[in-house]
């Protein structure tokens, strides 16, 4: 046999390029790859400054400084699938430095990550786009480009992606855009309620708590909530309240249910079904822990923000039954929002009298409570139980109310003093009621509020005087305690309510001599001449209180007027005092 003779290679052609390793530990040298023809150098490069960028903020802002940005935005529109891929991965992750999306909207970015949402898109790419689209969306500049360039819609369809990154990446956008009526509106017309909806099944409490958070926003809106209704949403906001372990839920779900039980709608089903929703709400808080209770208390607050059928409507559904209960819960945030609660129910009269039997001796409990929030919400229940109600005013005589009512004048909260003072006021309207008031001490109470700064607890407590100064003996006790002083200060209040209050009070206690003169000696006879003299400072009262001034201080009316009636008797102790100046009749502004 022959020998074989090996057969030599051939040379490789003298125009191709051999294949080279280049292995850079600067990110610098990785940005300027990116200016690469060669489509595997710029996957590698991207990926390199993907997980460079993912560091911290200091590495996107030096790759900022390299001029990465720019080119990164025309690599995320590649033809080449992988590059476009890892491009869109760098890109995303980098927008969560300010000043790196500051570069992409000046770059115009917005409508190329938008293209990167399409769905023959790879899941990666959808993942940081949408993860780009949430960090710009942060600014409104860029949230109104988001919304000029269309990009809600394939945001709403990736809330149905199978993968979580993004649908939270997704929903998260959403929510920054519909801080905006216009992006609120979108989201109904693009039928983009019924995935938000959807996302509350999601395994991950962060993707439903910024589902219900955008849910929260959009419900606001009057066609939204039909939407929401027509789609079983407050079906699904009672069922997720029955879920355990789930509290950090149950605040956005009742913000939820508020939003939609303030509905006006005339439609007599919508009205129905969402009253139907509060009843189960309460059934719902009935069966939970103090402190889910507590989580419950701004939703019945919001209970008297609606219209005189929705109260009505609540009252069909039995409410009052509900904020009876929770009246008796320990815990100082429930019972001062049931007691906020049964305030506005009131204004139904049929809620007044079911809250009788069981409301008024609980609120009246919470009178002596330690907590002043709850005090004050408590008196403003009572004040709204007993006004125009002389039989509920009863039931708080009945229930002991009077004394805790009276110690409540001193209270630190001005809303409590006020409050307490219109309870004791529509009380005292009933002569046996005002008998009790008075043998607790009231004359001599009531004398501390008249100096407050607060204008709404000087013309309760003005209204309070007028009603509980009825007999000699209460108005000698109230001069002797120094209240006339106090009152006949409040005259020259420029609040119109103050004033007309104090000249009621003053009208009644001028009903027997020794005040009216007293009331005379303290100035009150000029108070009410210049306020009578003044066009926009006179009232019905002030006329009639000048009168009444005068009628029972004969002395002082012969010296004022010059007269004295027919009917005026004149007894001991009458006596020239010689003529009062009088000021001119010239009308004052």
């Amino acid at each position: 046999m022959g020998k074989k003779v090996k057969k030599e290679a051939e040379p490789p052609p003298q125009d191709v390029f051999d294949p080279l390793s280049v292995e850079s530990k600067k990110a610098a040298t990785v940005v300027l790859m990116l200016q690469s023809p060669e489509e595997e150098v710029l996957a590698k490069a991207c990926e390199a400054l993907y997980k460079f960028a993912e560091k911290g903020d200091e590495n996107k802002g030096a790759l900022l400084g390299f001029g990465a940005v720019a080119s990164l935005a025309k690599l995320i529109s590649h033809e080449e699938k992988t590059v476009r891929r890892n491009a869109t991965m760098a890109f995303g992750v980098m927008a969560a430095h300010s000043d790196v999306r500051k570069q992409m909207r000046k770059l115009d970015v917005i409508p190329s990550v938008i293209a990167r949402l399409a769905p023959e898109e790879d899941v990666v790419i959808h993942e940081f786009a949408s993860l780009c689209l949430a960090y710009m969306s942060v600014e409104y500049a860029n949230k109104v480009k988001i919304f000029e360039q269309d990009g809600l819609e394939p945001l709403i369809q990736l809330l149905s992606s199978p993968d979580p990154d993004v649908k939270k990446n997704s929903v998260e956008c959403i929510y920054n855009l519909v801080q905006d009526f216009q992006s609120r509106a979108a989201v109904r017309e693009l039928n983009g309620i019924p995935p938000l909806l959807g996302l509350l099944k999601s395994e991950y409490s962060i993707i439903q708590q910024l589902a219900l958070k955008t849910l929260i926003t959009i419900t606001n809106d009057t066609e939204a909530r039909v939407a929401f209704r027509e789609n079983q949403g407050p079906g699904q906001m009672i069922a997720l309240l029955e879920i355990k372990n789930n509290n950090n839920n149950k605040k956005p779900v009742l913000k939820i249910v508020d939003n939609h039980i303030k509905e006006s709608s005339p439609i007599t089903m919508i009205r129905k079904e969402m009253a139907g929703a509060l009843q189960q709400l309460g059934s719902w808080v009935k069966k939970r822990s103090q402190e889910e209770h507590a989580r419950a208390y701004r939703t019945l607050c919001s209970i008297g923000y609606h219209p005189s059928e929705i109260r009505k409507l609540l009252h069909e559904q039995e409410v009052e039954k509900t904020l009876i209960t929770l009246l008796a819960v320990d815990n100082d945030g429930v019972k001062t929002a049931a007691s906020q609660a049964v305030a506005v129910m009131c204004e139904n009269l049929a809620s007044k009298d079911v809250l009788r039997k069981q409301g008024i001796p609980l609120l009246v409990q919470l009178l002596n409570s330690a907590n002043e929030e709850v005090k004050e919400a408590a008196a403003l229940a009572l004040a709204n139980l007993t006004n125009a109600s002389p039989i509920n005013a009863c039931a708080v005589f009945e229930a002991e109310g009077v004394e805790p009512l009276i110690n409540l004048l001193t209270a630190k909260r001005d809303g409590a003093i006020a409050n307490a003072a219109t309870v004791l006021t529509n009380m005292a309207t009933q002569e046996a009621v005002r008998s009790s008031i008075q043998s607790h001490g009231i004359m001599h109470v009531i004398v501390e509020p008249l100096r407050s700064s607060n204008s709404v607890v000087l013309s309760k407590i003005a209204l309070t005087v007028a009603s509980v100064a009825c007999d000699a003996g209460a108005r000698s006790e109230f001069m002797n305690a120094g209240g006339l002083e106090l009152l006949v200060k409040l005259l020259l209040s420029n609040n119109e309510d103050v004033r007309r209050n104090a000249c009621w009070a003053v009208f009644v206690c001028a009903s027997d001599e020794p005040t009216a003169t007293e009331l005379c000696r303290l100035s009150a006879l000029d108070i009410l001449q210049e306020i009578n003299m003044s066009v926009s400072r006179k009232n019905y009262f002030s006329k009639a209180t000048l009168i009444k001034l005068l009628d029972n201080n004969l002395s002082y009316k012969y010296s004022f007027l010059g007269y004295l009636s027919a009917s005026d008797i004149t007894s001991d102790g009458f006596y020239d005092l010689g003529q009062v100046k009088v000021i001119e009749s010239k009308q004052k502004k």
